[in-house]
């Protein structure tokens, strides 16, 4: 998921400045890259997307987050938004899904993002 989400993203003009392989790593690269956008995933080894969003939001309230999820995660999802993520992508990852989520957010702004 993370390969495909990088290659749309780049395909958006976007450049990703980092990439986890779990939640914890996630939090950690968050507080060293502090990118303007983060896609996590709801189920990650370690420290689950739920905590990661949480910590995360906690250290940076204005932080930008994106979840990814199952279809069957609804739940989850309502949870996510209400811990902080600013917006979901269901799984599987759909480029013009996707690229709504993040024109949204930067409405206006008219910059690129660094993505984590």
């Amino acid at each position: 998921m993370r390969t495909l989400v990088r290659m749309f993203l780049e395909q958006m003009g976007h450049t990703v400045i980092g990439e986890a392989q779990n939640g914890k790593e996630a939090v950690d690269l968050y507080g060293l890259l502090k990118p303007d956008l983060v896609t996590m995933d709801i189920t990650m080894p370690e420290m689950d997307g739920l905590e990661a969003v949480k910590r995360i939001k906690s250290a940076d309230p204005d932080a930008k987050i994106i979840m990814c999820s199952a279809m069957g995660q609804q739940q989850v999802v309502m949870e996510a938004i209400r811990s902080g993520a600013s917006d979901f992508v269901v799984k599987p990852i759909q480029k013009e899904r996707l690229q709504e989520a993040v024109e949204k957010l930067f409405a206006g702004q008219g910059t690129k993002t660094g993505v984590l």
